[in-house]
């Protein structure tokens, strides 16, 4: 049950934009922000599960905003950061972490779906950071926490497509974090292993998906898959002023993936 409307909590005041909110870690982390104080605009394509979330948190005590789009469009980028602007006077936090995620090899792969993957992982993120930045910029700083992947640090098979776009991600998080911080901008990212989210949970529906997630789980040396709500707590914190001589990392939220 998430618990809203304290005067206390790590983001209290703060206003912050959460895209891909919907589901998944984007939900985990947009009910972690609102639990611990944070004035919210939360994004999706997804209109009804996005209203679903608003709905809940509000009814919980908690201020929030949704915003319908897609972080690939500039209208729609710039409507998001504007909508925090507009409602709560600033924005302090952005939470980037819209993103598709198609398991295909480079043979299976078609230009399109290239393009696809890269217009929501790489340009959507590109686009929200750029906005949010306009406004943080004069107003004395911010925080933006970027959703790279191990397959933003690491090669996988099955990825040739979106482990370049999370190459982006972790590029762009570490060149604004050189680029800004003297403007008083922190940009981190993290980069959770395989996560419990609703698409990997249909991967058991799907041809070679139970063996892919067995095989998945041998990689993580914790011995299982992780939570939605273990990823927001890392985000939580690099978004946090706990994290204020932290910037320009991309951390590994992986059960130690990424320390083979």
């Amino acid at each position: 049950m998430v618990q809203t409307g304290s005067t206390g909590g790590r983001l209290a005041g703060k206003s912050a934009v959460v895209t891909g909110a919907a589901r998944g870690i984007g939900r985990a982390t947009a009910e972690l922000f609102a639990a611990e104080g944070a004035r919210l605009v939360v994004t999706d394509v997804e209109a009804a599960a996005l209203e679903s979330l608003r709905a809940r948190l509000v009814a919980a005590g908690a201020e929030v905003r949704a915003v319908v789009g897609d972080v690939s469009d500039p209208g729609d980028a710039r409507r998001m950061v504007a909508e925090a602007v507009t409602g709560y006077g600033r924005i302090d936090v952005l939470v980037a972490n819209a993103g598709i995620l198609p398991l295909q090899n480079v043979l299976e792969a078609t230009p399109e779906d290239w393009d696809r993957v890269m217009a929501v992982d790489g340009r959507g993120m590109f686009l929200t950071c750029k906005y949010a930045i306009e406004h943080m910029a004069p107003a004395g700083g911010g925080s933006i926490v970027c959703l790279s992947s191990i397959s933003g640090l690491a090669g996988q098979s099955g990825q040739a497509a979106y482990g370049p776009a999370k190459f982006v991600a972790s590029g762009l998080t570490m060149h604004l974090a050189v680029e800004w911080a003297a403007r008083g901008i922190r940009v981190n990212a993290v980069a959770p292993g395989t996560i419990r989210t609703d698409r990997v949970r249909r991967l058991a529906d799907e041809p070679g998906g139970p063996e892919y997630l067995d095989a998945i789980v041998l990689r993580h040396p914790i011995g299982r898959l992780g939570e939605p709500e273990e990823v927001a707590r890392a985000i939580l914190f690099l978004a946090s002023d706990e994290a204020s001589f932290v910037t320009g990392v991309v951390l590994p939220v992986d059960g130690g993936y990424m320390a083979q």
